[in-house]
């Protein structure tokens, strides 16, 4: 089944053709429950999927056999250990859910109902649009945050900490309560924040032309001047604090501990445009950018080792998962990154997306597996398990999710409303289902 334009276009299937799917449709009629007509024309029965439609969303054991990777995935040599990759089916079955009405069968569209989210869908179970902020099986809601005004950019969990840190463009950090989910304060940072990170006793927060840290069990706070621009991302590595900025230049400082100040050890220069992503791995800093290029760093003598140049739009997102380099882009493609005998990245695996991509968030489920979410600019962030990328779930917002942030079996999403969620893993129910 397709979706054009917000309407539905079934396939047409004869009632004894099934190969032949050009001639029939399902009755309007008989889908309200008031088809009068004897013989009908038309099918009094929802179609079937279709034999190469969207797999099951229930998780896969192990890797699927049927190798759906893109055909654009793969350049050159690597080894045969790339060839796990995508072969879970793509984009799962989560995007269509069936519930059952007393008129029929009422097949779900993959979008949520404007309604319900305003409370006054009038529909009920009848309506063809969701009235969830997710589908699948493998997490749930726990409860929503609200109080920021404007987008939520950055939201930090600092280890064994009872309080959960979130920022936003509306200038404002806010402190909440883990235990009773209620706000424990609000700072006034005097500019919009562009990113935040906690790292041991310290939060940091990206803002125009500064970072600022506080120590979270001493109360200090410190202003790590040098950036031009806005500041979009942290990340610490080789005992350094690096910031990406607007100006693409990549800072680092270096704390002191005899001053109790963080001083300038670096600046990092090659991006062409702002630095909108930083990630630490394998003894490599990388960098993304609104140029459409990522950058390899040795943290050591802190010089540029390559420069990946696949991405078509601006990089978004980068993590390191096993041995791989991920990333996503505007371009709607997350690219797999390995390295070849020479120790230099390339791509070996691409998969699609239908929207461009914003941010990518890895952690581990119940079962201490591998997921990977990642979210859309069509305010959906969808979870894939690693290395398949079969479809475990979907999350819908009200706006864009652009901050992700993973915690003890739970993690938080931030949109461009100002809402916060919290969620929880769930046990797997696939394993539930076929023991039974």
């Amino acid at each position: 089944m397709d979706f054009d334009g917000g309407k539905r276009v079934f396939n047409r299937l004869g009632p004894h053709q099934q190969n032949d799917n050009r001639n029939q449709k399902v009755c309007f009629h008989w889908r309200a429950g008031n088809c009068n007509r004897f013989p009908c024309p038309f099918l009094h029965r929802e179609l079937s999927a279709p034999a190469n439609g969207t797999a099951s969303s229930k998780r896969p054991y192990g890797f699927a056999t049927d190798d759906h990777r893109s055909t654009t995935a793969r350049r050159g040599g690597g080894g045969s250990n790339f060839n796990t990759w995508g072969r879970g089916g793509g984009r799962g079955g989560n995007g269509i859910n069936s519930s059952v009405s007393k008129l029929g069968v009422v097949v779900k569209q993959d979008k949520i109902c404007n309604f319900w989210i305003q409370g006054n869908c009038s529909f009920g179970e009848k309506c063809r649009y969701l009235h969830s902020w997710c589908t699948g099986h493998c997490f749930a809601m726990l409860t929503q945050l609200e109080g920021h005004q404007k987008g939520v950019s950055g939201i930090a969990l600092p280890v064994g900490s009872d309080k959960l840190y979130t920022g936003s463009k509306d200038e404002t950090v806010r402190v909440w309560d883990c235990q009773s989910g209620q706000c424990a304060g609000v700072v006034k940072v005097g500019g919009e924040v562009g990113c935040m990170l906690s790292e041991g006793p310290w939060m940091f927060v990206g803002l125009p032309n500064l970072v600022k840290a506080w120590n979270v069990q001493t109360s200090a706070e410190l202003s790590l001047n040098g950036p031009v621009g806005q500041v979009y991302s942290m990340v610490v590595g080789n005992d350094l604090l690096f910031a990406g900025t607007q100006d693409g230049s990549i800072l680092a400082w270096k704390y002191n501990a005899a001053t109790n100040c963080f001083e300038p050890a670096a600046s990092l220069q090659g991006h062409t445009s702002a630095v909108v992503t930083l990630f630490v791995g394998a003894n490599r800093l990388y960098s993304g950018s609104m140029d459409k290029s990522i950058r390899v760093w040795n943290l050591e003598n802190l010089q540029c080792l390559q420069t990946l140049t696949d991405h078509n739009d601006v990089v978004m997102s980068v993590l390191c998962w096993d041995h791989f380099l991920l990333s996503c882009s505007l371009d709607k493609t997350i690219k797999v990154w390995a390295a070849t005998e020479s120790g230099n990245l390339e791509a070996t695996y691409t998969h699609n997306e239908e929207h461009g991509l914003l941010n990518l968030c890895g952690m581990h489920d119940l079962e201490s597996k591998p997921v990977l979410l990642c979210s859309c600019n069509d305010n959906t962030v969808c979870a894939y398990d690693l290395p398949s990328f079969a479809e475990r779930g979907k999350i819908y917002a009200k706006q864009e999710i652009r901050s992700i942030h993973g915690g003890p079996n739970i993690f938080f999403t931030g949109d461009g409303t100002g809402e916060v969620r919290v969620w929880q893993w769930l046990a797997d129910q696939s394993a539930t289902t076929t023991a039974a």
